[in-house]
Parts: C-alpha cells; sequence; structure tokens
C-alpha cells in the first residue's frame, strides 16, 4: 500500500473557538475523549472534572451517550517561535500554585489544574528544519517562526557569547522545500555562501553570508509556480555547480519525475539544471569526494519504501562533468535484502554508509573500492540511522581521517535510547560521550566540536555545541545554542518522567516497547486506592517511532491528572528490522493489538484504571485509533487527528 498524499479533513464546525489550530486541537481532544468515558459511567469524578475545568463549555456541546467516541480533524499547523536559548538565562519557576499550601490538594484525577496550556504548547515551540556550519565553522540553522507565519529561517550562530544570532535571509523568503511532500534537506552551507530552497516558488537561491546587505540570486529557472522542487544538495567546487535532488511535476504532480541534477553556479544567465542520474523513482544523498571525481548516491523504487529496500551507487564523474560509469556498492544483491543510507566520502576518500545486511540493524560500513566489497566497522543490535522521511540525516560525522584509521562520531539507539560515541574504525572501538541528551537527531562537524541536534525527558529538542579533547574520544564542553521551547524550563516541576517498558503482545514470546508517562503536578494528589485515567497514544506513520523526549503536549495531560503511555508497537522503527516488518500486510492488526495489550499490561500492574481508558493517533496512528474503537473494546474514546480512514491499495 502506498500512500502518496495525506488525508486532510476541516475541522468540525462548532466543536471550539479559538483562531490558534493548536488550540482547537488540544481542547477538541480532551473534550472527546473525556466525553466518552463520562457518559457511559456516570462517574462522579467526570462531573466534577466537568465544573472545575474551563474545558466545560466544550464538553457540554461534544456529548454523546451509550457509544466511543472518534473524530478526524484536519493536520494541526503548530508553528514556531522566534526566541533563542541562552543558558545563563534567568528562569522564573511558576510555583504560585504550589505555594498556596504546604501540602498538596487531594482531588480525583484529571480534576488538577495545570499551568501548561494549549496557549503554551501553541505559542511556545519553534520547529528545526536542520543545521549546517559555514566556512569559519559558526553554526547555521534553519528555524520557523509562529509569529511570522511559520516562516522558515536561516539563523546564523553569534560570533561571540556578547552578540545575538544574526538572521541571513531576508523576510520575504522562507527556507522550506516540498520535495517528496516531507521535505527536509532545504538548504546547504559551504565557505560564506548558502543555497536554500525558496516556499513560494520552490527555486534555488544562492546568498553571499558575508555581507549583510546581500540578496539572494536565484540559481534555477522560474517554472511559473512551485511545480519543481530541489532538495538535499550538495556543493561541486571541481564544477562550480550544486549537486541536488530535483523533483519535476510538470508532468503529473502525483508521480513525478526524480533526478540527481547539477545546477551552475559559474554565473551568468540562469540556466536549467544539467540530469547526472535517472531512472528510478527516487533519489536522496547525493555525496561528492573531496577531489570531486566521484559522487554516491541512494535510490529506490517503487513499490519499495527506502526502509525496505534500496541500493547504493557510486558513479565516475568525467572531465566534462557527467556521470561516465556506475556501480552498484550495496542493495543490488538479489539474494540480500537491505537498506543502505547515509553515504559519507572521508578526508581521504573512503567510502562509509549505514545498511542493515545480516543483523538486521543499520550498522556501520566501509566500501573498499579495489575489491568492490564491503566491511563492517561496528557490529551492534542497535540503530546507527532512521528511516529516510525526510531528506538531510546525518547520523554520523568523520572527525579526522589518517591513513586507514578513521575517528567516526556516530549516534545509535538501544532500547528506547539514543548514544553518541566515537569509533575508532582502525582499532574498532567505540568510546561513548557523556553528554545530557538521551535522544539525538543529527550530528554536524564544527571546528574541534560537534553540533548535535538532541533532546532528553527534561530537555525539549535543542542544538548543542559539543567541544572535544586532544584524543577526540570525551566531551569537555556541553552548551545549548538554541531550544525549541525555551521557556518550557519553567514548568519543571509539573514534568512528568517516561518510564521506558516492554510488554509482552499477543504473539507468545514477542514484546513491543512504549514509554508510560505518570500523573505528575506538585500541588495536587489524588484519594487513597484511585487509579488515574490513561491516553494511548499510537504514532503515525505506521514506521515511525515515538521517543521519550519533553513534549509538553504529553505533560499537558499528565500535569492534569492523567496517565499518558506513547506506544511503539510492532513495525515501528529503532528496533531492528524484523521489529519494523511486524506489520507488513498486518496494518491495523499488529498496531491495534500491541496498543491494545500495552493498555492491558498497564492495568494488570495497577498503574491504571482498567475503566478509563482512551486512545489517540494522528495520521497512520488515526487509523490504528478508529480500528481500535471499532474493533476492540479495550478503549471507551478516543480521538483521531487527520487520521487515515480509506486505504487504497496501488499494483505497480
Amino acid at each position: 500500500m502506498l500512500l502518496n498524499k495525506k488525508i486532510k479533513n476541516k475541522y468540525s464546525k462548532g466543536l471550539a473557538r479559538d483562531n490558534t489550530a493548536t488550540n482547537q486541537y488540544a481542547k477538541l481532544q480532551m473534550a472527546l475523549t473525556l466525553a466518552g468515558t463520562l457518559t457511559r459511567n456516570h462517574n462522579p469524578l467526570w462531573y466534577s472534572l466537568l465544573k472545575h475545568s474551563h474545558y466545560s463549555t466544550t464538553l457540554t456541546h461534544t456529548l454523546f451517550f451509550n457509544s466511543s467516541l472518534s473524530l478526524s480533524l484536519s493536520h494541526p499547523r503548530v508553528n514556531n517561535s522566534p526566541s533563542s536559548y541562552h543558558p545563563r538565562a534567568r528562569r522564573t519557576s511558576i510555583t504560585a500554585m504550589a505555594s498556596m499550601s504546604e501540602d498538596k490538594v487531594t482531588s480525583p484525577y484529571g480534576s488538577w489544574k495545570s499551568p501548561i496550556t494549549a496557549d503554551v504548547i501553541a505559542g511556545g515551540e519553534k520547529r528545526l528544519g536542520g543545521i549546517a556550519v559555514d566556512g569559519h565553522g559558526r553554526l547555521i540553522l534553519l528555524e520557523s517562526r509562529p509569529t511570522e507565519g511559520g516562516r522558515g529561517v536561516l539563523v546564523r550562530e553569534a560570533e561571540n557569547p556578547e552578540t545575538t544570532p544574526v538572521d541571513i535571509i531576508p523576510k520575504e523568503f522562507s527556507v522550506r522545500t516540498r520535495a517528496q511532500e516531507y521535505g527536509g534537506g532545504a538548504f546547504a552551507a559551504s565557505g560564506d555562501a548558502v543555497i536554500f530552497s525558496n516556499y513560494k516558488d520552490q527555486r534555488l537561491y544562492l546568498q553571499s553570508i558575508v555581507h549583510g546587505d546581500s540578496s539572494p540570486s536565484p540559481i534555477t529557472p522560474d517554472y511559473g509556480g512551485p511545480t519543481v522542487c530541489f532538495a538535499d544538495g550538495v556543493f561541486d567546487p571541481r564544477f562550480r555547480r550544486f549537486v541536488t535532488v530535483m523533483e519535476d511535476q510538470r508532468v503529473s504532480s502525483s508521480n513525478p519525475i526524480t533526478t540527481i541534477a547539477a545546477v551552475t553556479l559559474a554565473g551568468g544567465d540562469v540556466q536549467e539544471p544539467k540530469t547526472l542520474v535517472g531512472g528510478n523513482d527516487f533519489y536522496a544523498f547525493p555525496r561528492m569526494d573531496s577531489k570531486g571525481e566521484r559522487m554516491a548516491w541512494i535510490e529506490w523504487g517503487h513499490p519499495n519504501m527506502p526502509w525496505d529496500k534500496s541500493e547504493l551507487w557510486v558513479g565516475y564523474i568525467s572531465e566534462d562533468g557527467d556521470v561516465c560509469k556506475r556501480i552498484c556498492v550495496a542493495g543490488g544483491d538479489p539474494t540480500l535484502v537491505e537498506s543502505p543510507t547515509e553515504p559519507k566520502w572521508t578526508p581521504d576518500g573512503d567510502l562509509l554508509f549505514i545498511t542493515d545486511r545480516k543483523n538486521g540493524f543499520w550498522n556501520l560500513y566501509k566500501w573498499i573500492e579495489s575489491k568492490n566489497e564491503v566491511i563492517p566497522l561496528y557490529s551492534m543490535e542497535a540503530e546507527f540511522s532512521k528511516p529516510l522521511w525526510v531528506f538531510g540525516s546525518s547520523s554520523y560525522e568523520v572527525i579526522e581521517s589518517h591513513g586507514r584509521k578513521n575517528l567516526v562520531a556516530c549516534s545509535y539507539r538501544m532500547k528506547g535510547r539514543s548514544y553518541i560515541g566515537v569509533l575508532d574504525d582502525a582499532q574498532s572501538s567505540l568510546s561513548l560521550l557523556d553528554i545530557p541528551f538521551t535522544d539525538i537527531s543529527n550530528i554536524t562537524l564544527g571546528l574541534d566540536c560537534l553540533y548535535i541536534e538532541g533532546a532528553s525527558a527534561s530537555h525539549p529538542l535543542s542544538v548543542a555545541k559539543v567541544a572535544l579533547d586532544d584524543q577526540k574520544l570525551k566531551a569537555v564542553k556541553f552548551c545549548i545554542l538554541w531550544s525549541s521551547s525555551p521557556e518550557s524550563s519553567k514548568y519543571g516541576s509539573y514534568f512528568s518522567l517516561p518510564e521506558f517498558i516492554e510488554f509482552p503482545t499477543e504473539v507468545p514470546g514477542q514484546n513491543a516497547y512504549a514509554y508510560f508517562y505518570p500523573p505528575t503536578n506538585p500541588s495536587y494528589q489524588a484519594g487513597p486506592g484511585e487509579k488515574p485515567p490513561l491516553l494511548l497514544k499510537s504514532h503515525g506513520g505506521p514506521t515511525a517511532e515515538t521517543r521519550g523526549n519533553l513534549n509538553l503536549s504529553i505533560q499537558y495531560w499528565t500535569s492534569r491528572g492523567w496517565a499518558f503511555v506513547d506506544v511503539n508497537y510492532g513495525g515501528s522503527t529503532g528496533y531492528g528490522r524484523e521489529y519494523r516488518e511486524r506489520l507488513l500486510g498486518n496494518w491495523g492488526t499488529v498496531d491495534v493489538n500491541d496498543c491494545c495489550s500495552c493498555a492491558k499490561f498497564l492495568v494488570d500492574n495497577g498503574k491504571v484504571d482498567g475503566n478509563r481508558l482512551c486512545i489517540t493517533g494522528g495520521s497512520a496512528g488515526g487509523y490504528t485509533t478508529l480500528a481500535a474503537l471499532a474493533f476492540r473494546e479495550i478503549f471507551k474514546a478516543g480521538a483521531s487527528l487527520y487520521g487515515v480512514s480509506v486505504l487504497i491499495c496501488q499494483i505497480f
């Protein structure tokens, strides 16, 4: 089954009155999940909640009796705020409620008051669209801002702690690509220049970052609209060009032509990009070696997704800039199923990449060009990469390369947690770096440092600068430069810390995983013997992975006296190929069964009230929600957010 477009529905009228889409989402979700339980049980607890909650008006208008509830909502658009994070800035802790009494107030679960409101969630979080480093070793990042309508802005790291970060692009530009719908890889930096995709027209623009008054110049043609998209590009100094994935929708928007193309940077008139590689359905990760003589890339075709089966190729560049010869490095053996990803060249010309051959986990490998052989650098039952949902992932960086020795900073996930270390491939040793992040998204190499996108249960998504010792094996300094939610620390006393749980599924001997968040509020406690209601979340994808990071949307519930569990059902990534292939041909069965098993596990272990179980999910998780409500008797209510409700099987 192939889902090329997300199904989008409009908000039901009259259920919410706020202008902010996320406020509507939060209020509707609470109303729907509570309403079904209230009307089924007629429990005084819920009438108490109606009395004390400012959501009572919404609840009154959404009560439906004697049935579980579900509602498909349009895709919520959460914009981002422009403020920057300064670790030494003073934070004011929210203590007004806690200081009202030295003792906690005894009140039923679900009736607790919390300062983490829908407005806080909607207006207090930014999104990160990627990071890069300029020729001076300074960080460039892409953030979107709610105060500017979600505009994507390139921001350059301040020159010193006394100055502030600098916006690079003019206000009339917004950086974002529509390639493959999910985008990613919307900009690249080299020396004193940056190239980016402008959201409105999808053209590529070149801008100098040296002169503050420099204006972006288009380097791709004007096609009369956003019908040609670009992503995941790299500079090619040998031929003064930009090599990028190009998606052409001029003939068909539902089945665009995707190629790897070269855009000239030689000046003069804007020219049509030159196709270097084509013929397959999808391409990603075009990467040039340091001399511009070889190019590596990833490609795959229908009906495969890139995490099912893909191929790694290397092309040799002729004197006129064409790919004159090519060789398949990984993925071409019909007897070996694998999905290679993230190719990178070392400064000395070795090709590294990640694939899941043999042990079924994405591990680091190296190509021996003289023998056309692939050897493992370090084997573990851990994931050193993630599924290619968006362009531009960077799970590792080559720190040093001397002869046959490479020092590689790499991140991996094992049992629901991220780790980062430095791999010495000559010694086949891995030295872990001690940093506060328990979830790591991307790594970028700076001057004597690493820039790391990461998060934890108490840190929102952030970008940290990590300095290494002389041997490049230990972290000696950790400093957060940017935070997606810089004001979140003021709510720290309300945060519920997740417990990573492993629970049995309906298949004997098979387990699945989840993060359980207990109700937490410094001012409230429940009465003796009471168990909290549960909201279970089924993530999207369905081949995605939920992670135990600080998420105010979860803390919204737990700070009000709800238990929350975020499930990585069979089919999720992060646990190897065998785990993610549990869902093949069983979507709507395995995911539903695992969510029900997780809820039962929590009930059996005395953590939640078995009579007050609710479920929610978005996109593919919305489909799981609908299926659980329709075909199981576990959950009393649910909210499907922009969920898939009609599946279309497309035969190729």
